[in-house]
């Protein structure tokens, strides 16, 4: 039988589809408990072995949490084993590509580059938007991009995508981000320190670090990447061992449904999915865990043509900045890294 294609139904319908699904499993999750910690739903038949690489320690892989625990991923067929992958983002897509990981999800402004060098991994799908932040001292005198103009910015990583995301912001605006900005390498839990010390004059990076400063040192957001043409945008992205898409595309149609359906429960339910992901944050408040998850667009989950349009938008973007080559063409690009197999 061919599987369901609920792109087949305008984008209202399909996440109401999508909604009711993630439910439906979530209820059989629940198994009475009210907490979500009850039996998982189980597909029928043998299930198919996956290793699906994430960032423990990044709040807004939450969804890949709700995936296991919440049992979308036994729904679809799939025994999925997580590992957690802190290497550079080369190292990750060399990984999957080379079949030591099946799948892995991380952040479009990282992963754009590597992939226009050719790893043979393919993007199925976004998960969300937001989660990238820019903070300042409420005595800084910053209350906006322009007000960085001959500041110096902290970032964990010359090449995070905080950093890549506030420098095409700040060219967009007229703010040199190489000339006009300086910016400053640390480790992402001396940022705040360095803040303090006044080494820098504003830092950026992801949460739950970044969130995290902002609530306990009482700072100010000068910007996220929810604002103006990014509010609808997609920043945390699936992607898949080309491999496997081509020979076994059921496993990767699952993966994906089965991750999208997880995202929208993670909307519908974000406390219950701060809590599932506290345990691989022991040191975090699941409170607070639980705001970040509600300050993300976790119901922006795009694939299809809206996908691929996103992926050349974000090339586009990397160009302005000297990250991807000037003669990339986008368009050529973005279909060549996205695999539909949803359809």
């Amino acid at each position: 039988m061919k599987p369901f294609d609920d792109r087949s139904l305008p984008d209202p319908a399909r996440r109401a589809w999508l909604r009711k699904s993630a439910w439906a499993a979530g209820a059989v999750a629940l198994g009475g408990t009210g907490l979500g910690f009850g039996p998982l739903a189980r597909a029928d038949g043998p299930l198919t072995p996956l290793k699906l690489s994430w960032n423990a320690g990044s709040i807004c892989t939450a969804p890949v949490v709700v995936g296991v625990k919440q049992g979308f991923f036994r729904r679809h067929g799939l025994d999925v084993e997580l590992v957690n992958f802190a290497g550079s983002t080369d190292q990750l897509l060399e990984a999957i590509a080379t079949g030591k990981s099946d799948a892995g999800v991380g952040m479009a402004l990282r992963w754009v580059k590597p992939l226009e060098q050719g790893f043979d991994v393919k993007l199925t799908a976004g998960i969300h938007g937001g989660c990238m932040r820019l903070l300042a001292t409420r005595t800084s005198g910053i209350v906006d991009l322009p007000g960085l103009k001959g500041r110096t910015v902290g970032v964990s990583d010359m090449a995070s995508p905080a950093k890549n995301f506030f420098a095409i912001t700040l060219k967009k605006i007229g703010v040199d981000p190489e000339n006009d900005v300086h910016w400053r390498q640390y480790p992402a839990n001396l940022l705040g320190e360095a803040l303090k010390k006044g080494e820098v004059h504003a830092i950026a990076d992801g949460d739950p670090t970044i969130w995290t400063l902002r609530e306990s040192d009482h700072l100010y957001e000068v910007s996220n990447n929810l604002c103006g043409e990014y509010q609808n945008r997609v920043c945390c992205v699936l992607g898949v061992r080309g491999s496997l898409v081509r020979k076994d595309r059921a496993t990767a149609q699952g993966l994906t449904q089965a991750l999208l359906e997880a995202t929208e429960w993670t909307a519908d339910h974000p406390a219950e999915a701060a809590t599932l992901f506290s345990a691989y944050a022991p040191q975090a408040d699941v409170a607070q865990l639980t705001a970040m998850l509600k300050s993300h667009t976790d119901r922006h989950h795009p694939v299809g043509d809206a996908f691929k349009k996103e992926i050349a938008l974000y090339a586009d973007d990397l160009k302005t900045v000297g990250v991807v080559n000037s003669g990339t063409n986008s368009d050529r690009f973005a279909s060549r890294v996205f695999a539909d197999v949803l359809t």
